[in-house]
């Protein structure tokens, strides 16, 4: 077993996490994204789910959640050493906070063609704006993450007609 192919199968588990995650907020009538965040050791300091519907704030984003949990928990803002595991492409507000907050490593389940900031519709982290430079993976669990968002939306049109 090689090395690529080992951290590709711990990509695909923390990716489940935060799938499971994105479920709890799907049905709780949030937006399914969910967000783990592994330390360098491999284990899981911070996770969230999307909660701006029952929280009431326009930031409570799964990756805003998470990165604050980490940040509290480790006692530091510089998340450098941290892995973010995310099932969406994050937004311009999550791009930026994940820049700001000096994330070592983004993996992403599927873009976002509507408001992806990280290489779909724009892309923060490489652009001058940026004073980090962060290493991304995206497509993890893609086919498994998009289904998930297009079953919840498809469930929501059809309440609503």
């Amino acid at each position: 077993m090689t090395n690529d192919y080992s951290e590709y199968l711990i990509y695909r588990q923390w990716m489940s996490c935060a799938l499971d995650l994105a479920q709890i907020a799907g049905d709780a009538d949030e937006v399914p994204v969910g967000a783990v965040i592994i330390d360098s050791s491999g284990s899981l300091i911070a996770q969230g789910e999307n909660r701006k519907e029952r929280d009431n704030d326009p930031t409570a984003h799964a990756e805003m959640i998470a990165i604050r949990v980490a940040a509290q928990k480790l006692r530091t803002w510089r998340l450098n050493q941290c892995t973010l595991y995310v099932t969406l492409e994050p937004c311009p507000m999550c791009a930026g906070a994940i820049v700001q907050a000096r994330i070592g490593l983004l993996v992403y389940g599927v873009d976002d063609p509507k408001t992806g900031a990280i290489r779909t519709v724009t892309n923060i982290p490489d652009s001058a704006a940026s004073n980090h430079r962060l290493r991304v993976i995206g497509g993890i669990l893609e086919s498994s993450c998009r289904q998930q968002l297009q079953a919840w939306f498809a469930n929501r049109r059809h309440i609503s007609h």
